[in-house]
C-alpha cells in the first residue's frame, strides 16, 4: 500500500474517521477503502456509451443494483449486482442488462421487481426475456384490475406489459416503438412515439382508476440543439383510452406508496415531476383531477428538449416506517417532501441543498443513505464544446454509489434558486399564474418585466398554509416597456405565490430566491497538499480513465519548475486506489496527445474572463488571483472537462463552475460553485470520484492524496460534491475596464448570479456628465431588464452595494454618450 489512508483502512481504523465534511454517520464495517463517501471497488463498468444507475433497492439482507446503457432494448453488457452489509459485491448471472430503470417490491408475492428481474425473499432470482418483452425499461406500477397478481411494465418507447408475478408471462398491450424502429447511433433522434406525444419515456405509477405515464423528451433534430420548443408529456390510461393531461417535460411519477404502490388505490393522490423552460413543475392527481405547481431551478444542466440530460428525478421515502421522510431530486436541488401533499394540502415542501452528482436512484439502507450515480460515459453524448478542446472522453463508461449521512440533503451547496411563471409571454387580462413556491428561503425577490405598450397592475397574492386561501400581498405598478424588482420583506409570507395582470400584455415575471447559510468562507482541510497558484515547482499529471477492460486510470505523471512541465513516468491509478508506475508508451503518447490541455479556448483580458461559446455568444466571469492570468496563458490548467454525465465542470480563473450542456442553454445558466486558490493541473471522474493533479511535492499521502512508492506521482481523490467546501464564489472585475464604450451599445454579459456580497463603481474620463443604465438579466435565456441608471459626473466614481436580497444572473451596462469607462464588481 502506498497512501497513509489505505495503510490506515486496511489496518482496520474505524471508517466513519475518515469521513470528510457532510458524511459524518459510521460507514459499513468494511476493509474496503472509501473517499468521501465513495467506495472505488463497488464501481461499475460496462462495454457501453453510458453506464448509468438505473435503481437502487434493499431488499432480502441486500442491496440489489441494476446499471444501463444508453439505447439497448434487447439487453446489453449492464449488470445486476447483489451487495452485502460488508459491502461485498456479485454479479448476479442472471444479469440481461438492457436500459432498466424500474423497481417496484410486490407485497403480496414477496418480491422484488428491479430491471428485467423478479427476486424472492431467498434472493432467487428469476429474468424476464427480453425476446418476450423488449423495451427500454422505464418503470413498473401495479395491475389496474387485478394488482395482487399482476404489474404493468412501461418502456421508454411506450412499450406496455401486463406480467402475472408468479408465472412472469406477458400480455403486449402496447407493442414497444424499437421493435418496428431501430435506433440508429445514441445521439440519433428520439423515437417518435405512436400513441402520445412527447418521448423519452420516464414514470409510470397507477391508482384511482388509472395508469399515469410521463416522457421527458421529444422527438426531431430540432430537440437535440434548442431546449426550450414543445417537449414532454405526461398522461393517463384507464384500460382502454390515453388521455394526454399536459404537454410538459415530466419525469418522476409516483405516491405516499413509494416503490410498493399505494395502499389506498382510490384516494391516495398520484404525483408527478416534471419542468420547462420557465422553472419546475409538480403536479397532484386526487378527487380525479390534476393541480399543478411550480418550483425555482437551482441547476439547468438537466434541461435539453431531448430529455437525455435529467437520468432519473426520484421521490423517494428515506425515513422509517414510524417516521416517514420523503427526499425529492430535482435540477439539481435536493426537496424535503410532505407525505401529506394534495391539492387541498399542498405546506411543506422545502429546499434542502443542492448538489452537482448525477443521481439515478436512492434509498436508506444499513442506517445511511445510498446514491446510485450516473459519473463518467465514454460517449459523452451531445456534450461537446471548443472550450474543452478535442479531449476524448473515458475509455469506459463507469459510475458507483455514493453512501452519506442522512444530514448530507441539508449540508451541500447553497439552493439559491430562480424560476418564472411568466416568461415573456402574451396573458389575457386578469389571468392568473400558477402558484409558485414562496416558502423556504429568507432572500426573495422578483423581476416584473411589463413589454406591453401600456402601464399594468401586477398584484400578487399567497395561501398562507397551503389550503388553498389566497390573500392579497401587493401590487406592483409597472409602466409600459419596463421592468421593477420587487423584493419580498420577512412579514411577507406564506406557502405559495401567485401573480394577476389587471391588463393583457407581453410579461415575465420570474422569482430569485437566495441561500448564503451554506458558503465556506475558506478551503476545507480535505484540499490540503493541493498546491497554490503562486507555486512555480510542484506534482501535475495528465489522467484518462482507461478502456478495454482495465478499469484503471491512466496518470502521465510529471513535475512543473518554473512554469515548465517535465514529464516523469506513466503511472495508473488501480480500483484499490494504488498508483503503479508501469510500462506503457502507447497509452502514455494517447494520453499526451489526446488529454493536452487546449491552449487559447479562453481569453483573460484586464478586466475579466471573456468566453465566447460555440453559438458565437459572448460572456464574462469574474477574476481570482492575477496567478492564474500566466498558467491559463501557459495552458498549466485543465479549463473544462465532463466529470458528471452530460454537463462540464469549468475550472476558470480560480472558481468551478457547472456548466450545463450547450443543448441546455450552456454558459447562459453556468453557475458557480466554489472559488480557490489551486493550481489544479488536471481532473476527471474515476470510479464515481473525483481524482485531480497539482500536488505541493512535499505533502505526503494522506486520507485524499494518493502517492506512488516512488513518490513521483500524486492524486487527490474526493467526490464533485466535496468542491462546496472548497471556498464560497468569489471575484473581481466587470465587462469594461479602461475600455473604449461606444454610446447606447449594451457591454459584455457579466456573471452576478450566486454570488454572496456584491458591490460596483463605475467611472469614465469623459469631459461630461455620463449617464449608465445597468441592466439585468435574472433567467439566462429572458429579456434584460433596467434596474438603475446612474449620473457620474466626470472626474467621479459611483460606488453601489447591491441589497442582500438581490439576484440576477447576469449584468450589462450602456453609457448614454461615447467615452473610455470602467465597470467594476467585487464579490466577496
Amino acid at each position: 500500500m502506498n497512501t497513509y489512508k489505505i495503510a490506515f483502512i486496511w489496518a482496520g481504523i474505524a471508517m466513519g474517521l475518515l469521513l470528510i465534511g457532510s458524511t459524518t454517520q459510521a460507514q459499513p464495517k468494511t476493509s474496503y477503502p472509501q473517499f468521501s463517501g465513495i467506495y472505488p471497488h463497488l464501481a461499475y463498468y460496462n462495454n457501453e456509451g453510458e453506464c448509468g444507475t438505473g435503481a437502487v433497492v434493499p431488499w432480502a439482507d441486500r442491496l440489489w443494483v441494476i446499471t444501463y446503457g444508453p439505447h439497448l432494448p434487447f439487453g446489453s453488457s449492464d449488470k445486476l449486482y447483489e451487495i452485502t452489509p460488508s459491502l461485498q459485491r456479485t454479479i448476479r448471472p442472471e444479469s440481461t442488462g438492457g436500459t432498466p430503470a424500474n423497481r417496484m417490491i410486490h407485497t403480496e408475492s414477496n418480491q422484488l421487481f428491479i430491471g428485467p428481474y423478479a427476486i424472492n425473499a431467498q434472493r432467487n432470482v428469476r429474468t424476464i426475456p427480453y425476446t418476450q418483452a423488449p423495451g427500454r425499461y422505464t418503470g413498473l406500477a401495479r395491475g389496474l384490475t387485478d394488482p395482487q397478481s399482476k404489474i404493468l411494465i412501461a418502456t421508454m418507447e411506450e412499450g406496455f406489459y401486463e406480467m402475472d408475478v408468479k408465472t412472469l408471462k406477458t400480455k403486449q398491450l402496447y407493442q414497444d416503438g424499437n421493435v418496428k424502429e431501430k435506433k440508429g447511433e445514441d445521439t440519433s433522434n428520439n423515437h417518435n412515439g405512436l400513441l402520445l406525444p412527447g418521448a423519452h419515456g420516464k414514470g409510470v405509477y397507477s391508482g384511482q382508476g388509472v395508469m399515469v405515464y410521463s416522457n421527458n423528451g421529444e422527438s426531431g433534430p430540432q430537440a437535440l440543439k434548442q431546449f426550450d420548443i414543445e417537449a414532454g408529456v405526461l398522461a393517463e390510461w384507464n384500460g382502454k383510452d390515453w388521455k394526454v393531461v399536459r404537454r410538459n417535460q415530466f419525469v418522476e411519477v409516483t405516491g405516499p406508496g413509494g416503490i410498493y404502490g399505494n395502499k389506498n388505490t382510490d384516494t391516495d393522490p398520484i404525483w408527478a415531476t416534471g419542468w420547462d423552460h420557465k422553472s419546475v413543475l409538480l403536479g397532484v392527481r386526487d378527487g380525479g383531477k390534476w393541480s399543478f405547481f411550480r418550483l425555482p431551478k437551482t441547476s439547468h444542466s438537466y434541461d435539453g428538449a431531448h430529455g437525455w440530460n435529467t437520468e432519473w428525478p426520484r421521490i423517494r421515502d428515506i425515513g422509517t416506517a414510524d417516521k416517514p421522510d420523503y427526499l425529492m431530486t430535482m435540477h439539481g436541488l435536493f426537496w424535503r417532501f410532505p407525505q401529506t401533499f394534495t391539492s387541498k394540502n399542498t405546506a411543506g415542501i422545502r429546499p434542502r441543498s443542492s448538489y452537482l452528482k448525477v443521481i439515478g436512484d436512492f434509498a436508506r439502507w444499513n442506517n445511511q443513505l445510498v446514491f446510485g450515480c450516473d459519473d463518467s460515459a465514454q460517449k459523452e453524448f451531445l456534450n461537446k464544446r471548443k472550450t474543452k478542446g478535442n479531449i476524448e472522453g473515458p475509455g469506459q463508461s463507469n459510475s458507483n454509489l455514493w453512501f452519506t449521512s442522512f444530514n448530507t440533503p441539508d449540508e451541500l451547496g447553497p439552493n439559491t434558486a430562480q424560476g418564472a411563471v411568466w416568461l415573456a409571454e402574451k396573458i389575457e387580462a386578469n389571468a392568473v399564474s400558477e402558484p409558485f413556491l414562496f416558502a423556504g428561503w429568507n432572500k426573495r425577490m422578483a423581476w416584473v418585466h411589463n413589454a406591453g405598450n401600456q402601464n399594468v397592475s401586477f398584484s400578487f397574492e399567497t395561501d398562507i398554509d397551503g389550503k388553498g386561501n389566497w390573500k392579497s400581498l401587493r401590487t406592483v405598478e409597472t409602466p409600459a416597456g419596463q421592468s421593477v424588482a420587487v423584493t419580498f420583506t420577512a412579514n411577507e409570507t406564506g406557502e405559495w405565490i401567485r401573480v394577476k395582470s389587471n391588463l393583457a400584455t407581453t410579461a415575465t415575471v420570474n422569482f430569485n430566491y437566495s441561500d448564503a447559510s451554506r458558503f465556506q468562507p475558506t478551503a476545507d482541510k480535505m484540499f490540503n497538499g493541493l498546491t497554490n497558484i503562486r507555486s512555480a515547482n510542484y506534482s501535475g499529471g495528465l489522467m484518462y480513465g482507461l478502456g478495454d477492460n482495465r478499469r484503471a486510470m491512466g496518470l502521465l505523471a510529471g513535475q512543473f519548475s518554473n512554469g515548465k512541465f517535465t514529464e516523469n513516468g506513466y503511472y495508473e491509478l488501480d480500483s484499490a486506489m494504488n498508483l503503479v508506475k508501469k510500462e506503457d508508451p502507447k497509452t502514455a503518447q494517447f494520453i499526451r496527445d489526446k488529454f493536452a490541455i487546449p491552449k487559447e479556448v479562453i481569453t483573460v483580458d484586464e478586466a475579466s474572463v471573456l468566453i465566447i461559446d460555440d453559438s458565437g455568444r459572448r460572456w464574462r466571469l469574474p477574476k481570482g488571483n492575477e496567478a492564474f492570468t500566466n498558467k491559463t496563458h501557459n495552458a498549466s490548467l485543465r479549463i473544462c472537462r465532463e466529470v458528471a454525465t452530460e454537463r462540464d465542470l469549468l475550472n476558470a480563473h480560480g472558481t468551478f463552475y457547472e456548466l450545463p450542456a450547450e443543448n441546455a442553454d450552456g454558459f447562459a445558466k453556468i453557475r458557480p460553485v466554489a472559488s480557490h486558490s489551486l493550481s489544479v493541473h488536471d481532473y476527471a471522474s474515476y470510479r464515481g470520484l473525483l481524482v485531480m493533479t497539482g500536488l505541493d511535492n512535499q505533502t505526503a499521502a494522506n486520507e485524499h492524496i494518493i502517492a506512488s512508492n516512488d513518490g513521483k506521482a500524486k492524486v487527490w481523490a474526493g467526490t464533485i460534491d466535496d468542491l462546496w467546501k472548497l471556498g464560497k464564489p468569489v471575484g473581481q472585475g466587470g465587462p469594461w475596464k479602461n475600455s473604449q464604450v461606444t454610446a447606447d451599445t449594451p457591454s459584455d454579459a457579466y456573471l452576478i448570479g450566486f454570488y454572496d456580497k456584491k458591490s460596483l463603481k463605475l467611472s469614465h474620463n469623459a469631459k461630461q456628465t455620463i449617464t449608465f443604465t445597468i441592466q439585468v438579466e435574472p433567467i439566462g435565456h429572458g429579456p434584460w431588464m433596467n434596474f438603475k441608471q446612474v449620473t457620474v459626473k466626470p472626474g467621479e466614481t459611483f460606488e453601489y452595494t447591491f441589497p442582500d436580497a438581490f439576484q440576477a444572473r447576469w449584468v450589462r451596462f450602456k453609457a448614454d454618450k461615447n467615452c473610455e469607462a470602467t465597470a467594476w464588481l467585487t464579490y466577496q
